[in-house]
C-alpha cells in the first residue's frame, strides 16, 4: 500500500534523518565530561547541589533523548517495511501533511485526538 510518492517518502527520510543526526549531537553536547564543570566558590554542600542538579536534568534529558531516538529508528524501520504512514489504530492512511509535521507519528489524527481526550479523563 504505497500511497506516498517516493520524492515524499525520501523527503520524510531526509526529515528523519536529519532529526536523528540533531538529536545524538545535542544528546552528546549534554553529556560532557563532569570533570569540565567549575564550581566558583560555595562549600561541599553547594557542590553536591549543583552536582545533583546537573545529574538529574542530564537523566532527563537522557530519558526523552532515548524515547525520541527510538521514535525515529521505528519510523525509519516502517519506511523499509512499507508500513510507514498507516495509522496503528484503525489503519488508515496518515496524511503526508502531518507525517511532514510530525515524522515519528504512528497514528491518524482522530485516533491520536480520541488517545489523549482518555488520557485527560
Amino acid at each position: 500500500m504505497q500511497y506516498l510518492s517516493s520524492e515524499q517518502m525520501t523527503e520524510l527520510r531526509e526529515i528523519l534523518l536529519q532529526m536523528r543526526k540533531k538529536l545524538v549531537k545535542y544528546a552528546e553536547e549534554q553529556i560532557k565530561d563532569p570533570s569540565d564543570v567549575t564550581f566558583e566558590g560555595g562549600d561541599e554542600i553547594d557542590r553536591a547541589s549543583i552536582e545533583t542538579g546537573r545529574y538529574l536534568s542530564l537523566q532527563r534529558i537522557r530519558t526523552r533523548e532515548l524515547k525520541l531516538l527510538r521514535k525515529i529508528d521505528y519510523a525509519l524501520m516502517k519506511m523499509d517495511h512499507g508500513t510507514y504512514g498507516i495509522c496503528e489504530s484503525c489503519g488508515a492512511i496518515i496524511p503526508f501533511e502531518r507525517l511532514k509535521a510530525r515524522p515519528v507519528t504512528t497514528m491518524c489524527i482522530n485516533c491520536k485526538e480520541a488517545e489523549e481526550e482518555v488520557e485527560n479523563e
